[in-house]
């Protein structure tokens, strides 16, 4: 995999396609993160380049996260058309909220398994539980490191005997969800629902930062660039350190775009 070798040709040529998608996910990409992942906002630089971005023609931009629809929406000031996946995949906004009907079933799993992980973190301080409409995330971000392997353990063995659950992990994150979509999903939705309105599919730029991105990068085509913020391993094709670098680069992207297509 190239890390910036080529980075700049690959911009340039996105630049100049004649439909653009522009998904991100959201924590550790276009937000730094942070310990109360209520308050994590888009770089401000990243934000005006998305904002340039969606005012030109053949330009789409869309949020491919992990959270729950209604905080990413709110996190993000999203007007109610835009482009957003919630819940990894599960969640879908586009232009109208598909709504998210949830079983009895899925309820009572999740109930029983919330109420086993809230016992779990009472003895790991720091912890606590994010509830989402199909799933529950573990975070430790503030948890004593050598408390984490026993509360995960714990956690995993409450998902097994309930049954039912996927299990993601992302950073600090031990995630379980009664639905098996993944971001890549969300992501083929999108170009989709962009290739029925424009009558013609769009390139694609995704970016995101940690292992479940690695579904929706599983999913680009050839002429789509992937991108990986961070460490780790990943079939990107391309890497920025940290989200500051991948503002940089959308401020490119939306400068170039903004000649190629206005003039």
């Amino acid at each position: 995999m190239a890390e910036h070798d080529g980075f700049d040709a690959a911009l340039t040529r996105l630049a100049q396609a004649r439909r653009l998608l522009v998904a991100l996910d959201f924590d550790g990409t276009v937000a730094p993160r942070i310990d109360n992942p209520m308050e994590a906002r888009a770089l401000p630089q990243a934000e005006a380049a998305l904002e340039r971005l969606r005012a030109i023609p053949g330009t789409w931009t869309a949020y491919v996260s992990g959270r729950p629809i209604d905080q990413l929406a709110e996190l993000t000031a999203s007007d109610p058309d835009a482009f957003l996946i919630g819940s990894h995949g599960a969640e879908l906004r586009i232009g109208a909220d598909d709504g998210l009907r949830v079983s009895t079933s899925e309820s009572a799993r999740l109930e029983a398994l919330a109420d086993a992980l809230e016992a779990a973190v009472k003895s790991a301080p720091g912890a606590w539980i994010e509830h989402k409409p199909v799933g529950l995330g573990l975070h430790t971000r503030m948890t004593e490191p050598f408390l984490v392997p026993r509360l995960h353990d714990a956690a995993r063995a409450a998902a097994e005997r309930i049954g039912g659950f996927r299990e993601r992990a992302g950073h600090d994150l031990l995630e379980f969800s009664t639905r098996t979509v993944t971001k890549g999903y969300g992501l083929e939705r999108l170009r989709n629902e962009i290739a029925v309105r424009a009558g013609a599919d769009a390139v694609v730029l995704f970016a995101g930062d940690d292992e479940t991105d690695e579904d929706a990068l599983a999913v680009l085509r050839p002429g789509d660039v992937g991108v990986r913020v961070g460490p780790g391993r990943t079939r990107a094709d391309f890497r920025v350190a940290n989200p500051t670098e991948l503002a940089a680069a959308l401020v490119v992207l939306a400068g170039r775009r903004e000649t190629a297509v206005t003039g």
